[in-house]
C-alpha cells in the first residue's frame, strides 16, 4: 500500500545544539516558524491532493528534535494533527528527534496523540566522531533510548550518517552493525554535506575537514545498504532528498551530492553481482534480464555498467526487463543458473 508523509518541518526547535553538520533552515529549506494554524494549513493542502482510499497518510514532524520542544507546545502540535487521525482523515503521525530527549514522560505524551514511528537521529555509535560532530550526547543515550521506545508500540527508524569528522569506513560499518543490533524498523542513511552556514564549512573551508568524494561515499553506502538488507531491515533512503537549497545551487559547498545517490549505489552492486556470474563466461554475447523497475539501475548512469563491462570482460550485454522478475533480482537468458545475489 503507498504511504504519504505530510511534512511538517520544525527548523531546529527544540535542539539546543549546533552539530557541526546542521543548519535546519538551509537543509529543509524552511524558515517559518511553525504553529497550530500553520499546522492546519499544511496538512488541510496536502489532503486535497492525496488519494482517499488504499493508501496511508501521515502528518511528519521534520527537521529538528520534536521532542526537545517544551512539553505544552509538543502537545498543541500533537493534537492538532492528532484531530485529523481521530476523524480518519490521517492514519497517524511521526516524527524524528535527537535520542538524548526521550523520557517516559515524552513517550506517554507522544502514545497519547496518536505517534506512530519514532526515528531517532543517530549519526554515528562511535564516541570520538559524535564529539568531533558537536552531538552533545555519547551512543549510550541512544541505547537508553530505544529502550524506552520499545517499550511502546512505535515503529522505530535510526539515522546514521557518513563521512563526519573522525569518521571513517571501518567506524561507519561498525555503526551499521551496531544498528543491526538494535534491530530497528527502518534506517536512513545520510552521507555528511557540507552546508552553508554550519562549523563544518569553516572546517572545510580551512582544510580541518575533507568531505567524501561521490565515489567513495557510493562504495561505502553500498556496504551499508548490502548488511542492513541481509538482515532484513529496511533503508527507506539514502542521501538528502534533493530541494532548491539541497543542490550544488543551493547551499552545498562541497560533499558527495548527487540528485540520484541512491541509483548509483544500486547500480554498483548490480555491476558487482553482474561481474560474479560473467566472469567465467564463455560467450561474447548475454542478455541479462532484471525486473522492469530496475533497468535503468542495472544498465546505470550513461550506460556505465555496460560499458565497464565490455571493457573488462570484452562482453556485449544486454539487460532487459520482464516483471516475472522480483526486484533485485537478475538472471542469465541462456539458461545459466540464476544466482542468489546481493542486489536490492
Amino acid at each position: 500500500m503507498k504511504h504519504y508523509n505530510i511534512p511538517i518541518f520544525v527548523p531546529h526547535k527544540g535542539c539546543p545544539f549546533d552539530c557541526v553538520f546542521c543548519n535546519q533552515k538551509h537543509i529543509t529549506g524552511n524558515t517559518d516558524e511553525v504553529n497550530e494554524e500553520k499546522i492546519v494549513e499544511i496538512i488541510e493542502e496536502y489532503l486535497k491532493t492525496l488519494p482517499k482510499q488504499d493508501c496511508i497518510i501521515e502528518a511528519a514532524f521534520f527537521g529538528g528534535s520534536f521532542t526537545g520542544i517544551e512539553m505544552d507546545m509538543q502537545k498543541k502540535f500533537l493534537s492538532t494533527a492528532y484531530e485529523y487521525v481521530k476523524k480518519g482523515k490521517l492514519h497517524g503521525i511521526r516524527l524524528s528527534t535527537r535520542p538524548d530527549y526521550i523520557s517516559i514522560p515524552i513517550l506517554e505524551q507522544l502514545d497519547k496523540y496518536g505517534v506512530t514511528t519514532i526515528e531517532l537521529g543517530v549519526q554515528s555509535l562511535d564516541n570520538e566522531v559524535l564529539l568531533k560532530s558537536g552531538r552533545g550526547h555519547k551512543e549510550e543515550a541512544v541505547y537508553n533510548a530505544v529502550s524506552l521506545i520499545r517499550k511502546y508500540d512505535f515503529n522505530l527508524g535510526l539515522q546514521m550518517m557518513t563521512g563526519l569528522p573522525g569518521d571513517d569506513n571501518e567506524k561507519a560499518l561498525c555503526t551499521a552493525d551496531k544498528i543491526i543490533g538494535l534491530k530497528p524498523d527502518f534506517v536512513r542513511i545520510y552521507p555528511t554535506l557540507v552546508v552553508k552556514d554550519t562549523y563544518l564549512e569553516k572546517m572545510f573551508l580551512s582544510g580541518e575537514y575533507k568531505p567524501q568524494s561521490v565515489e567513495d561515499a557510493v562504495e561505502l553506502c553500498k556496504k551499508l545498504l548490502i548488511k542492513f538488507k541481509h538482515a532484513g531491515i529496511e533503508v527507506i533512503r539514502i542521501s538528502l532528498q534533493t530541494t532548491d537549497e539541497i543542490s550544488p545551487g543551493g547551499s552545498i559547498v562541497a560533499g558527495p551530492f548527487s540528485d540520484q545517490f541512491r541509483e548509483l549505489v544500486e547500480s554498483s552492486i548490480y555491476f558487482d553481482e553482474f561481474c560474479k556470474i560473467l566472469k567465467d563466461y564463455k560467450g561474447k554475447n548475454a542478455v541479462i534480464f532484471v525486473n522492469t523497475k530496475d533497468i535503468s539501475k542495472a544498465i546505470g548512469r550513461k550506460k556505465i555498467n555496460i560499458k565497464k563491462i565490455d571493457d573488462i570482460y570484452n562482453i556485449k550485454i544486454k539487460i532487459k526487463g520482464t516483471d516475472e522478475i522480483k526486484k533485485g533480482d537478475f538472471y542469465l537468458s541462456d539458461g545459466v543458473e540464476r544466482e542468489e545475489s546481493d542486489c536490492i
